[in-house]
């Protein structure tokens, strides 16, 4: 695994030790931000279920201003640190060990807005919607934010959940990417109590 472009280019990235962890491949990251870019001018990204960090650091070495890592899991937290620190991004990485759901509710708190979002879970998780909805409910997407999920490819997302117009949708072997734009005018103000 390597970064593919932008000021890190050509940098290795580790892989998580273990079978737990499956890192999105350099032929499907490519292809991601072929999609989505290639380069960013700015915004703030988040890359949940970072495992590596390789989206996220993809991203960043792209031209987003700074990212935000969580992951649940301690090794990966520790190579993402690594991943971080070898590709000479620190300074614009916030890496948090926790799980998705109270990461999206700890970083509301912040009044942060992302310009966009990876979604890569394991694979048995499929409700990656909801917490698509839960991003829009707190406020944490910029207009036309981009969100990446990556998922089993026997899995199919609508192609429109409350706020979200599915932009692109493809196949690479058993992976998945689908692509979601947020509008926020298509949806209704949600306030929490």
């Amino acid at each position: 695994m390597r970064v593919i472009a932008g000021t890190a280019k050509g940098r290795s990235l580790k892989a998580v030790p273990g079978k737990n962890t499956r890192p999105t491949t350099d032929k499907v990251k490519e292809a991601i931000f072929s999609m989505i870019g290639p380069y960013f001018d700015g915004g703030l990204a988040l890359d949940l279920f970072a495992g590596t960090g390789g989206l996220g650091i993809e991203a960043l070495s792209r031209g987003a201003d700074s990212a935000v890592f969580v992951d649940l899991e301690g090794a990966s937290i520790e190579v993402i640190k690594q991943n971080v620190q070898a590709a000479g991004l620190s300074e614009r990485a916030e890496i948090y060990r926790t799980d998705a759901a109270r990461a999206v509710k700890a970083l509301a708190k912040r009044d942060l807005r992302f310009a966009l979002v990876f979604l890569d879970p394991p694979y048995r998780m499929k409700d990656m919607d909801e917490l698509m909805a839960g991003l829009a409910e707190r406020g944490l997407l910029e207009e036309a934010a981009t969100i990446v999920v990556e998922h089993d490819a026997e899995h199919r997302y609508p192609e429109s959940i409350s706020g979200y117009r599915q932009i692109k949708h493809t196949h690479y072997g058993d992976t998945a990417v689908t692509i979601y734009r947020y509008e926020a005018e298509n949806e209704q103000d949600i306030t929490e109590d």
